[in-house]
């Protein structure tokens, strides 16, 4: 095969390469400009070709472009940068779905000195790969990661959080709250004679009784605050930033909140009531699980003088 061959092979493979390939010397001027690149960019190589790139297209990011192309004549080696580090390098179109989530072609962008017989790097060859369906599956997994971990926090029946990531929580909001010398405090609360619902209306009703108190108790909270289903029928509340009185306050919002509307479920229309611990972080707390002891103890307070009623832990003297 002749050299004319060789180069007439060459051309035909740049230029029908589902590759973006272009070239440009040390003064980026270009001095190549392939068929994906017209293609994309809606720019023949006739039209480009023997202009300065950054004057071509004036919407690059040049400054640390410039600084790229610079270090590949500098070190002559190559350079490359991907969808991640950068979404694109030229802000085409892609013909995928909307509905993936992407706004325009994700794009790997490769940097190749191009070298004279004496080593010395004469052009730098781009080479720019469409990576928008890696991009979207990516995005698709993380998103479903993500769901999958949200789904692991939360209490399949009621969708509050379940009981590890509320002590996890808890756990976390002591450790701030120690370290900063910032109010704690906890509710835990339970829903009085929940037996008594599923044994005489069913599990069904307790189910739904469950769920409406569940959505009675995060309506009332700040968006800081954090609910989770604790137990069968109990719930704890984290409140960060906040003083035993405030706690007070708000728990009695809460008991009220449950108890001003029935709940209707299976026919029945039930009339349903909580009791409710609460304790707050001391200098002699040790743990975030003396908390919970604390507004367990509450809470058991709270049952023991006749239930739906709020009482404060009280430690010993």
């Amino acid at each position: 095969m002749t050299n004319e061959s060789h180069s007439s092979l060459l051309n035909f493979i740049v230029d029908r390469a589902h590759v973006g390939i272009f070239v440009i010397n040390r003064d980026r001027e270009l001095v190549l400009w392939n068929q994906f690149m017209e293609i994309h960019s809606e720019q023949k190589a006739d039209t480009v070709v023997g202009k300065n790139l950054f004057e071509a297209f004036p919407e690059l990011p040049k400054k640390w472009l410039d600084r790229k192309i610079e270090s590949v004549y500098i070190l002559k080696n190559f350079s490359f940068t991907s969808w991640e580090q950068r979404p694109y390098l030229f802000k085409f179109r892609h013909n995928r779905p909307v509905t993936g989530g992407v706004d325009c072609m994700r794009q790997d962008c490769t940097l190749m000195p191009v070298k004279d017989d004496n080593g010395e790097v004469q052009y730098v060859c781009f080479t720019l790969f469409d990576t928008t369906d890696t991009s979207i599956y990516q995005l698709q997994l993380q998103e479903l990661t993500e769901k999958l971990r949200e789904m692991s926090n939360r209490d399949g029946l009621t969708q509050l959080f379940n009981r590890r990531y509320i002590e996890e929580n808890l756990d976390m909001e002591f450790q701030r709250a120690k370290r900063y010398k910032h109010p704690l405090s906890v509710i835990l609360s339970d829903i009085d004679f929940f037996k008594k619902v599923n044994d005489t209306h069913g599990h069904l009703a307790g189910d739904e009784v469950l769920r409406i108190v569940s959505q009675r108790l995060q309506n009332g909270l700040r968006n800081v605050d954090v609910l989770g289903r604790y137990g069968g029928e109990e719930f704890m509340v984290v409140l960060p930033d906040t003083s035993l009185e405030g706690a007070r306050v708000l728990a009695e919002r809460l008991r009220q909140a449950v108890e001003e509307t029935p709940i209707e479920a299976e026919g029945a229309s039930l009339n349903v009531t909580v009791s409710l611990g609460i304790t707050e972080l001391r200098e002699a707390t040790a743990g975030y699980q003396q908390l919970i002891a604390e507004a367990d103890t509450g809470l058991y307070q709270s049952k023991e003088n006749g239930r739906n009623c709020v009482t404060i832990f009280a430690p010993p003297r």
